[in-house]
């Protein structure tokens, strides 16, 4: 069923920049889902950003690394293939399906794990110094709630 064009979906890369129009347009939140899978969506985004000019400057040189790698191996596909089949279109579940049957689907225990890990980055883990560092160097070494690498995200573009 095709979309309204005015009709703008909660979670979604156009729902957030309709949203917040007055802003640099961001990748959506490390905890959005697409079919079960944390922070597939976002890569997504910065790959759709990245590829329309308006990823900010600073996302740049770590396009493909860090979390993306992470993502981008539980699947079983290369970042670059990922990058060819995103800007082909389609929608976040259909890239999904796509690094599926390309590279491998996760287990049910393979998604619990990886969303649990991912969600708790940083958290009492080999992470959690540069953790400490990223909060110092924006400013947030005050927020002592923030335990997790989701959450600094989350911080550091406006969502928390």
């Amino acid at each position: 069923m095709a979309r309204l064009p005015f009709v703008r979906q909660p979670d979604t890369l156009e729902w957030f920049i309709f949203n917040n129009c007055m802003t640099a347009p961001l990748p959506r939140s490390p905890h959005s889902k697409v079919n079960g899978l944390v922070y597939f969506g976002r890569l997504l985004d910065k790959i759709r950003l990245h590829a329309g000019g308006a990823l900010p400057q600073d996302y740049v040189a770590n396009l493909g690394e860090a979390f993306d790698l992470r993502c981008v191996r539980l699947l079983g596909v290369e970042y670059p293939a990922v990058v060819e089949r995103t800007l082909q279109g389609g929608s976040d579940e259909e890239v999904l399906e796509w690094c599926c049957q390309a590279g491998r689907r996760p287990t049910e225990e393979e998604l619990e794990v990886w969303n649990d890990f991912m969600r708790k980055r940083g958290w009492n883990d080999v992470a959690s110094a540069r953790l400490q560092e990223r909060l110092a160097e924006g400013g947030f070494q005050s927020r002592t709630d923030i335990q997790t690498f989701f959450d600094f995200i989350d911080l550091d573009e406006g969502r928390l």
